[in-house]
């Protein structure tokens, strides 16, 4: 999961350096498309054509991604000296959504989480409703074979950040976190991964 995102925002910096930073684009709600019901068709009539589309093998089922991304450098980001970008992928099994994820690092709509508060969440003891009283509202959502099992779902909280130029080099910092639920909403696993310098 976390190398479909670094894809994303590599797109994002061949975007800046070549003097395009994509089409910008307002985070639909999460109500607007259903996982498991939302066709691929229904996602692009909607959100336009994808910056970037590709394929992904989730738990041996091949899985459909549409990226779509944003960078200004005029923009205001959440942190100084990052560049603020926002990314918005979509996956699909068998046309079928069974993903969707968000990430920003603009301050108007940042996906930032505080990773402090993962250590409160207890597998077979918290549930959904906990998880998004702690963590807020989550930036992804996913259902298999985005995540193991096979019922129930998982939600997710995604944060990047790019600094530098092109002069300079380019810093990226990524934090992860998924939190897979059973199918009476109490959490079953739980995933948070970083990598990159901030």
């Amino acid at each position: 999961m976390l190398s479909v995102i670094k894809t994303g925002f590599t797109v994002i910096i061949v975007s800046l350096l070549a003097g395009c930073a994509g089409k910008d684009f307002v985070r639909p709600s999460s109500e607007t498309f259903k996982l498991g019901q939302t066709s691929y068709t229904q996602v692009v009539q909607q959100m336009g054509e994808p910056r970037k589309i590709g394929d992904v093998l989730k738990n041996e089922r091949n899985v459909k991604t549409a990226t779509y991304v944003y960078a200004a450098t005029g923009g205001e980001p959440l942190e100084e000296g990052v560049i603020p970008a926002r990314a918005l992928s979509y996956y699909f099994n068998n046309d079928l959504l069974v993903g969707q994820e968000f990430l920003s690092s603009f301050k108007s709509d940042n996906s930032n989480f505080d990773e402090s508060k993962i250590s409160a969440i207890s597998k077979g003891k918290t549930t959904r409703e906990e998880v998004i009283q702690l963590l807020g509202k989550p930036t992804a959502t996913f259902v298999y074979p985005m995540i193991k099992q096979t019922s129930g779902e998982a939600l997710g909280y995604t944060y990047n950040t790019t600094r530098g130029g092109a002069f300079s080099g380019f810093k990226f910092f990524t934090k992860a976190l998924r939190i897979a639920f059973d199918e009476k909403g109490v959490v079953a696993d739980i995933d948070y991964s970083s990598s990159g310098n901030k």
